[in-house]
């Protein structure tokens, strides 16, 4: 397995000029009691980063001892299986990104694409998840959202057949993405990730049975309609990300983002929901172990 992450955005921000503070927030202290990061990909690099080892190393050391690494295209999906196998504090997700599917259709890719998912998704017992799957309205205009939806049924389907975790990505699409698990029928245990919705959707969502994860988002200044979701929420279907190396929370905001700034994100939804902060990370931690299919 290569070291580290294999993939950055560093290079191109570089060329646009776009660039931003890429320096590394230093490490928050560590939570009361360990939670997981349901949603990381550690094989995309955002900047100078670590090895995946001292990542590892980073997160355990404040609190955050396991992670979900998550492949969601064909590279990703055999770094996430790969990764599982060797490291004891990881388990994988394997799937097609909503905007992975429109483009290997248009190259005819698409077929063999399902094909080696599958296989990856029964490689090894540590792939525990078939995500991140969905729909994505921001990225995938009108053009390329019929080959998204298909994607979105295939993989709602493989996660059922194979008894895995089916995790969602949902951006500008809750209406969509409801309809689709309803017309499918969503698995025993489904993640809502980097949940993006309102309280309505949140009950929506939580009335099917879901997961809600939510991610570094939750403290931005702008999410207002966020953290009332997250407040009507029960404490027993919260889960807690990074989506790493994206969405940092603040104060570090458009820095690389790592399982180590959980600790960020479980004090400002413990702040928000008026929760003990110990109390919410062991539910969080229990409710990991639940969507995921047990302990690892």
């Amino acid at each position: 397995m290569t070291e580290g992450p294999t993939r950055s955005r560093a290079a191109t921000e570089e060329k646009s000029g776009t660039r931003r503070d890429r320096e590394r927030p230093p490490a928050p202290e560590p939570l009361p009691r360990p939670v997981v990061d349901n949603h990381c990909h550690l094989d995309i690099a955002d900047g100078d980063w670590v090895s995946t080892e001292e990542a590892i190393a980073a997160a355990a050391a404040v609190g955050v001892p396991r992670i979900v690494q998550i492949g969601c295209d064909l590279p990703g999906a055999r770094w996430a299986v790969e990764a599982a196998a060797t490291h004891d504090a990881l388990v994988a997700g394997v799937a097609l990104h909503p905007n992975e599917a429109p483009r290997l259709a248009a190259t005819g890719g698409l077929e063999a694409a399902y094909e080696e998912i599958e296989r990856l998704a029964q490689a090894h017992p540590k792939v525990r998840a078939v995500g991140e799957t969905g729909l994505d309205h921001f990225r995938t205009g009108e053009e390329g959202r019929a080959e998204q939806e298909e994607s979105f049924r295939w993989h709602i389907d493989l996660a059922k057949r194979l008894d895995k975790t089916l995790v969602i990505h949902d951006r500008d699409a809750h209406d969509d993405v409801l309809r689709v698990i309803d017309s499918e029928g969503a698995p025993e245990r489904w993640v809502m990730h980097c949940f993006s919705g309102d309280a309505d959707v949140a009950r929506a969502c939580l009335d099917r049975g879901a997961h809600l994860s939510f991610a570094g988002t939750v403290t931005f200044k702008n999410a207002a309609p966020l953290r009332n979701a997250l407040v009507v929420a029960p404490r027993d279907r919260l889960l807690v990300e990074t989506d790493a190396p994206y969405l940092t929370p603040v104060p570090y905001r458009g820095r690389p983002n790592a399982s180590y700034l959980v600790p960020h994100t479980m004090r400002a939804m413990a702040e928000v929901r008026g929760d003990d902060l110990a109390e919410l990370c062991a539910a969080v931690d229990a409710n990991t172990e639940a969507a995921f299919g047990g302990a690892w």
